[in-house]
């Protein structure tokens, strides 16, 4: 694998001080100030679609992306160089993004969608989605679950590189397939090209039904997904054009 490269140096070295940042000065709330919330909400800043690839929920979080970013990420670099890599690195992380957004607000409108049908009002709805209280009689006609949904992504931030690492995994099988890969927990070495699909299928497994392992309900499945697609996209564009490096 050789040394480590300085694009994805100074990707580690940026997001460990992103999450050293928020202890140090925990007053601050960089943590909500720079993770990705629901558009609609009032925490939400244009400038977080950027920064929540930056932040990470905990230790083993940042750990297992940084990892993976050394791993994967040095020898798609040393392939490309630095520019191509860059902009590889961050069109993933910000399809991420944009997928995961796009996923809240599908499962909010519809919702939203219903509870207008029964006659709810704007501040009615407004009501439910800023205090999560609600006059029961509405279960009546509308699940306890989709209010619960509704809730749940009005309030949803995202933060983590794990979305622009899916694209790195995904690039990493175009170049490597048969490069041999194990999980710690499955410790059995599967080649890249099969063992990559398995987990983004995983993703959207749980993605599609709220289903989850261990990792709890708080994982960005569908940024996940998100990133591994959009890297799908450009590693193919970029195999059938011949598109070989940027200097």
């Amino acid at each position: 694998m050789g040394r480590i490269t300085e694009a994805v140096k100074h990707l580690i070295i940026i997001n460990v001080i992103f999450f050293i940042a928020p202890q140090l000065l925990p007053n601050l709330g960089l943590q909500n100030l720079f993770a990705l919330h629901f558009p609609m909400n009032p925490n939400f800043g244009v400038w977080q679609i950027l920064t929540h690839m930056f932040m990470h929920g905990g230790f083993m979080h940042i750990l297992f992306n940084m990892y993976a970013l050394w791993a994967f990420g040095t020898p798609l670099e040393q392939m490309w160089g630095r520019n191509k890599f860059l902009f590889f690195y961050f069109s993933a992380g910000l399809g991420a993004a944009a997928i995961y957004t796009l996923a809240n607000y599908l499962q909010f409108n519809t919702v939203s969608d219903k509870l207008v049908n029964i006659g709810l009002s704007s501040s009615e709805i407004q009501h439910i989605l800023t205090t999560g209280s609600y006059n029961p009689q509405i279960l009546d006609r509308i699940s306890e679950e989709s209010l619960a949904t509704i809730y749940g992504a009005y309030h949803s931030s995202a933060v983590g590189a794990s979305g622009a690492i899916y694209g790195v995994l995904v690039a990493f099988g175009f170049a490597f397939p048969n490069a041999k890969l194990a999980l710690i927990f499955f410790p059995v070495p599967i080649a890249a090209k099969y063992f990559i699909p398995l987990i983004i299928l995983g993703d959207l497994f749980f993605g599609l039904t709220g289903y989850s392992i261990g990792s709890g309900p708080n994982v960005a499945h569908w940024a996940h997904i998100g990133g591994a697609l959009i890297g799908f996209i450009i590693v193919w564009y970029w195999k059938q054009n011949q598109f070989k490096r940027w200097n």
